[in-house]
């Protein structure tokens, strides 16, 4: 059994996993760890499920190196093991967006004070409980679902980094690119939608949402690479913030004032309502553009998603 198991996605941040994967023997030596108490590996395409489970089965810690992605792969296969109330799950965030790192404080240390002081923080650091959601009995959710124009966004830019239409090995080259995409994709609306939700006191809501800029579900404060748009969340309280946005300008004032403070506040307070829920139907169009934790979902779901909690897991955090 080790203590450490670290899955490394060997392209995430421009191929930044190859080099922690060099540098960990020597940061582990540092800290007094012998070979058989920790293990790297990369993570592989195919059987990459089995990879984790085959990790969860032998860590009391398992790490995983790379964007929001790559930790959402983890948490689907833990949440469907045995593991979820044993094995701590730890980050260390190589992404674009990160928003699930920068609410556990682990990406402004990684980015200002580098590597080695992030693994020996995260090494040390207590485990904070924190809770996982299911999209259609299946899929874990751990950050945020949307659906319209910031789905739309995404999924262009996967599409154009997966035909080569800029250098997707710089981080920066990344987030130029997005703005682009914003620019381009500015006046998508969704085509139609419905939503239905279980409020914190067990009662039914339901809201048209057709023709709005976008509908965003969040388990998590952050969203899109540091956006705040959901006032007070909580992590760990068993509900989702669910904000509908009607507008360009409720749109902009999501992503770029949000986590302004008192502005902020007000803004999310008064304007961008967000409304608690303890499961949520959504009625999209078939071709709808959405998103899940930052990955493509695009015609992966069908035209409803039913979103329900699913457990609370254990997660290394480095404080408030």
């Amino acid at each position: 059994m080790y203590k450490f198991v670290f899955l490394i996605n060997p392209i995430s941040g421009g191929g930044q996993g190859k080099e922690i994967y060099k540098f960990l023997p020597e940061i582990m030596a540092s800290m007094n760890y012998k070979d058989d108490q920790w293990k790297a590996e990369f993570t592989v395409h195919e059987g990459m499920e089995k990879q984790i489970t085959d990790a969860l089965e032998n860590t009391e810690t398992l790490i995983a190196v790379g964007g929001d992605g790559t930790v959402s792969s983890v948490l689907s296969v833990l949440v469907s093991s045995e593991y979820a109330k044993t094995v701590k799950i730890g980050l260390i965030p190589l992404g674009t967006g990160n928003d699930l790192a920068r609410v556990l404080n682990l990406y402004k240390p990684y980015v200002d004070k580098g590597l080695l002081f992030l693994v020996r923080r995260l090494l040390q650091s207590k485990a904070r409980p924190f809770d996982i959601w299911k999209v259609n009995g299946k899929i874990a959710f751990a950050n945020y679902f949307s659906g319209g124009i910031d789905a739309r966004i995404a999924h262009d830019f996967n599409r154009d980094r997966s035909q080569g239409a800029f250098n997707s090995n710089s981080v920066i080259a990344n987030r130029i690119h997005y703005v682009d995409r914003f620019f381009a994709d500015r006046n998508y609306t969704l085509k139609q939608g419905k939503i239905r939700f279980i409020d914190a006191e067990n009662v039914e809501h339901s809201q048209d949402v057709s023709g709005h800029r976008t509908v965003i579900v969040g388990n998590i404060p952050s969203f899109a690479g540091g956006s705040q748009p959901f006032y007070k969340s909580d992590m760990a309280d068993g509900l989702l913030e669910v904000v509908c946005v009607p507008n360009m300008f409720m749109f902009l004032a999501a992503i770029a004032i949000g986590s302004v403070p008192l502005l902020g506040n007000f803004v999310k307070k008064f304007f961008l309502v967000s409304k608690k829920a303890k499961s949520l139907t959504l009625d999209f169009a078939e071709d709808e553009f959405l998103q899940l934790d930052g990955e493509d979902l695009t015609g992966k779901l069908g035209n409803q998603v039913k979103i329900d909690y699913a457990c609370k897991v254990k997660i290394l955090s480095l404080g408030s």
